[in-house]
């Protein structure tokens, strides 16, 4: 989505993020390349600002959540730390002026999981642990579209599960301050990760809630995302996502959806 767009190219004058939301429902913000005298790859980007999301997890009758994110954003050519993500950058290889991989290792805090109060449903369940992820990411930035790819492993060993991402965007540039950016992905998530956050374990069944086992999944997304850069110093950000679950997760006794929306909003001052 970068002008993680994944969503590489076009930008809004001046400096803008883009945002994404994986599938159990986690806020990242990632930021966007930079289009102003200065330069990330020579100099350090600062910023500060604040995000808020709307998003629904699948679990039934769990609230509708609404969060609230500081966003602090430090960029150079070495690493990038944006929201709950970090990456160090790796080096870059240009097969041509507009085609060009980008490797990284990146490390974010996942959001995902439950409480037992969190719904009726939920009552006796063992809590779920969101985590921290870390793997490898590579970007294709051409100029037609832009393709990211990451791999990441649940590093805290909450869930012990991984997840495989791809994502295809491309973006406009409309006059000088907006960029919109749509975007495709899917993500597949291993049978670990499906069983902790959708499993239902022998000692937690009810009446109504039978012993349920996950498999591995794939899921869906599609997103629109507009950035607003007033000037060099103030962007704004919208961000609109529709995620598709797997049949192992729709599957769950715990879910009574098969998809979610999800809405963000952001404001980010470079100085």
């Amino acid at each position: 989505m970068r002008c993680r767009s994944l969503f590489p190219s076009g930008c809004a004058a001046g400096r803008g993020i883009a945002v994404t939301l994986l599938i159990n429902g986690t806020l990242m913000f990632l930021p966007a390349t930079q289009a102003s005298e200065t330069d990330p790859q020579k100099a350090t980007v600062w910023g500060l600002g604040v995000g808020i999301t709307s998003s629904q997890k699948p679990y039934i009758d769990v609230d509708r959540d609404t969060s609230v994110l500081p966003l602090l954003h430090v960029e150079n050519r070495y690493v990038k730390f944006f929201g709950t993500t970090l990456e160090a950058k790796l080096p870059v290889i240009t097969l041509s002026e507009t085609n060009t991989l980008h490797f990284g290792i990146v490390g974010r805090w996942d959001g995902a999981g439950y409480e037992s109060d969190d719904s009726w449903m939920l009552e006796g369940m063992e809590k779920r642990k969101g985590g921290f992820w870390a793997g490898g990411k590579i970007e294709w930035q051409t100029s037609l579209l832009n393709m990211n790819a990451d791999w990441t492993h649940d590093v805290s060993g909450n869930s012990k599960g991984q997840q495989l991402s791809l994502v295809l965007d491309r973006s406009w540039q409309i006059g000088d301050h907006l960029s919109i950016t749509p975007r495709i992905g899917a993500t597949w998530y291993d049978s670990k990760y499906v069983d902790y956050y959708y499993g239902i374990r022998s000692h937690e069944v009810r009446a109504g809630r039978p012993e349920y086992h996950g498999g591995a999944g794939i899921g869906a997304e599609a997103g629109l995302q507009s950035v607003y850069s007033f000037n060099t110093h103030h962007s704004l950000i919208l961000d609109a996502q529709m995620s598709r679950f797997s049949s192992d997760v729709k599957d769950s006794p715990l879910v009574d959806r098969s998809s979610s929306h999800r809405l963000s909003l952001g404001y980010v001052y470079y100085f």
